[in-house]
């Protein structure tokens, strides 16, 4: 919502606001008056309001999908839509775009350090990343699409992955030029991002520059500075030869691909901490075969997020499943993240790699576990 808001102004809009908490990504908008209570104010009489879908059930008004729809219908666009990995490919297109003077616009769900923000106001090509797990994907109409992959990560939307597959399908059938990353060869020029999955992000953000009138061949020199968003394998610092990483990844197939990007000859150690209760439910199985590539691991309770507690839901499941995957692994239920970060600190010697992981709040014991190994 910030970065839609920093957009909406930048084309003339007049803007207030509220949140719960502070977040950094506030800080980008200076001179729009954003009101920190633990209730939301009353808006102006007379102007339109738009709700995040964090907090859906406490405010009345329109959708944020329906103030991305408008923003992507006033520009030519791109947008990245799929299960893993809109996050880099948008920035990467992105970056690209920018790197080569063609100012760019974008709306992305996380910081990018080179490009100074989440969001940028440029005059080119608009930049979104798109979101399927309520649908409203569906609503936007770009010049191209993108589709990274394909995965059921939301339970509550989805009843299946082939109900996933229709409504992309159906999407990309509605816009002029579509990118299908399940059909592409990975990248194979230089990359300073780690990870095969990073490779296919490339593809997908390569394929969409090229219907954007992009040379091929002038991409990839940029295309090799770019050194990825923020949570995303982001190196957090090092203390007593331990390195801290912190990374979003919240469903199975992001977490093994993480882990295998982070390992290297030394011990691997993930905090993990499970995001929303339905995805716990009906993946905790799944979650633990992909936590079983670590060499010791402590599991938080789960970030609700936008969802209300469920009966016998909780970061267990994921530690009891893992338990019977590794018996003998060095596992640990901490509830609080802070213990957890305890737990692993207490275990790391040098040359380890700790892993924060997540898509809550548990990137916070970043920087506690370093005071921890110091």
């Amino acid at each position: 919502m910030s970065g839609y808001a920093a957009l909406a102004r930048a084309w003339g809009a007049e803007l207030r606001g509220w949140d719960r908490v502070r977040t950094p990504y506030l800080d980008q908008l200076v001179g729009i008056d954003v009101e920190i209570a633990d209730d939301p104010p009353a808006p102006p009489e007379g102007w339109e309001v738009y709700v995040s879908s964090a907090f859906a059930d406490r405010v009345a008004g329109r959708s944020r999908a329906e103030l991305l729809a408008e923003l992507v219908s006033l520009r030519e666009a791109i947008v990245v839509a799929g299960a893993h990995g809109k996050t880099t490919t948008a920035g990467m297109i992105a970056f690209c775009l920018a790197r080569l003077g063609r100012d760019p616009a974008w709306l992305i769900g996380a910081d990018v350090p080179q490009l100074g923000g989440n969001a940028g106001t440029g005059a080119g090509w608009l930049v979104v990343e798109g979101d399927e797990s309520d649908r409203t994907v569906a609503a936007l109409r770009p010049r191209i699409a993108v589709v990274t992959n394909v995965d059921l990560d939301h339970h509550t939307t989805f009843a299946s992955r082939a109900e996933v597959e229709e409504l992309f399908a159906q999407w990309l059938a509605q816009v002029p030029e579509a990118v299908r990353g399940d059909e592409l060869e990975p990248y194979d020029g230089p990359l300073s991002l780690a990870g095969a999955h990073n490779r296919q992000n490339a593809a997908c953000a390569v394929a969409a520059l090229e219907l954007a009138g992009v040379p091929r061949d002038e991409l990839a020199p940029v295309l090799a500075e770019f050194r990825g968003a923020g949570r995303r394998l982001e190196h957090r610092g090092t203390a007593a030869g331990v390195e801290v990483f912190d990374d979003y990844a919240h469903h199975p197939a992001e977490l093994a691909a993480t882990l295998a990007a982070a390992r290297t000859d030394g011990r691997l150690l993930a905090l993990f901490q499970p995001h929303l209760y339905s995805r716990t439910r009906h993946l905790a199985s799944e979650l633990a075969a992909a936590l079983s590539a670590a060499d010791a691991v402590a599991v938080a309770d789960v970030y609700r997020a936008r969802e209300q507690p469920l009966d016998g839901v909780s970061g267990k499941l994921v530690v009891d499943a893992l338990t019977e995957k590794r018996p003998g692994m060095p596992v640990a239920w901490t509830p609080a993240y802070a213990d957890g970060a305890q737990f692993l600190a207490r275990r790391a010697r040098a040359g380890d790699r700790i892993l924060t992981v997540g898509a809550g709040d548990v990137d916070r014991a970043a920087e506690l576990l370093l005071e921890l190994l110091r």
